[in-house]
């Protein structure tokens, strides 16, 4: 029974992702933004203390999109003024797997189509179309609710024990919610400067846009930084003509990713953003599944949003411990 129920429920997670991930956006950007909101409605009515946070919130996501644009645009230009040393090193790869025996060329010719491009195409900007979707469904959540953050808490607090419990457990998850991001930023701010330095003394070009695209896509765990690693491999073998130099290149932006993620980022975090290692990894890549990119960004604060909650009540705190890291 309880295998089905699982079942079921990510099948319903999975088919209703076009209604529930812009909801689970929604509750973790109201979780983030609401101290701003609260603030501004002190001293301001409350219509324009929420259009004020919601104009600093957009101009926030507008930022990052931005940042990881204009670095990919920048790495694009770069690609099309260089195209020659692609075309000699895809000679050179040729050439030498000729000599062992796989004929790369006729492959090839065989499966490259102008069609594929134009399906490439197609599936790009319906992605980016979908995007674009998501994000104004997940505004008009946002702004719905930052309207009703006041009425839901007078509701919860006046149902009883159970309600308090349950509004405790949501004021715990939205102060580590905001501790995450504040501290996912400086880790991705002090990533992106770091991986800027090393490109520079490596002689790499476009160093500001790789320590940009790096802080930018650090903020998707596992997957953004493994973008912002491969990326820069793949133009210092062209740059450099050779796989030394790409190597030490990708081991010194794994090490950098690594010490950030893996050491730095959980000792300032503490123990109350505490999650194992194996549960970041299985949460990430299991969010991607269901709902793709979004997925991989709110994988990680949905996880800490469940070990909140079920921390909160004795019935669930085992598996509040469970996902926990340590003893």
């Amino acid at each position: 029974m309880g295998l089905c129920v699982a079942f079921l429920a990510v099948a319903a997670l999975y088919f209703a992702q076009s209604i529930l991930a812009p909801i689970a956006f929604a509750l973790f950007v109201i979780a983030i933004v609401w101290p701003v909101q609260r603030k501004l409605q002190r001293v301001l009515p409350a219509l324009l203390a929420l259009v004020i946070t919601m104009l600093l919130t957009m101009c926030a996501i507008v930022l990052l999109g931005s940042m990881i644009v204009w670095g990919f645009g920048r790495a694009g230009q770069w690609l099309v003024s260089n195209g020659g040393r692609f075309q000699i090193l895809y000679a050179q790869m040729v050439e030498r797997l000729d000599e062992h025996g796989f004929a790369v060329a006729g492959l090839w010719a065989e499966y490259f189509d102008v069609r594929w491009l134009l399906v490439l195409f197609q599936q790009v900007s319906g992605r980016i179309q979908s995007l674009f979707s998501f994000g104004v469904v997940t505004l008009i959540f946002v702004i719905l609710g930052l309207l009703e953050v006041d009425a839901t808490q007078d509701k919860l607090a006046a149902m009883g024990e159970g309600g308090r419990a349950f509004l405790a457990a949501c004021r715990a998850t939205a102060a580590k919610l905001q501790r995450y991001m504040l501290i996912r930023t400086v880790m991705s701010l002090m990533t992106g400067v770091v991986i800027w330095g090393f490109i520079s003394f490596a002689g790499l070009d476009l160093a500001v846009e790789w320590g940009v695209i790096a802080f930018a896509m650090n903020y998707i765990p596992f997957l953004g930084p493994l973008v912002a690693t491969v990326f820069p491999t793949v133009f210092a073998v062209v740059q450099f003509e050779g796989w030394r130099a790409a190597a030490a290149v990708f081991v010194v932006l794994n090490l950098i990713q690594f010490l950030s993620g893996s050491y730095f980022e959980p000792r300032i975090a503490g123990r109350a953003l505490a999650i194992s290692p194996f549960i970041v990894l299985l949460a990430v890549l299991f969010w991607s599944f269901l709902w793709g990119l979004p997925g991989a960004f709110i994988g990680i604060p949905v996880t800490i949003a469940a070990i909140t909650v079920c921390d909160q009540y004795a019935g669930s705190r085992w598996a509040a411990r469970l996902l926990a890291a340590g003893a």
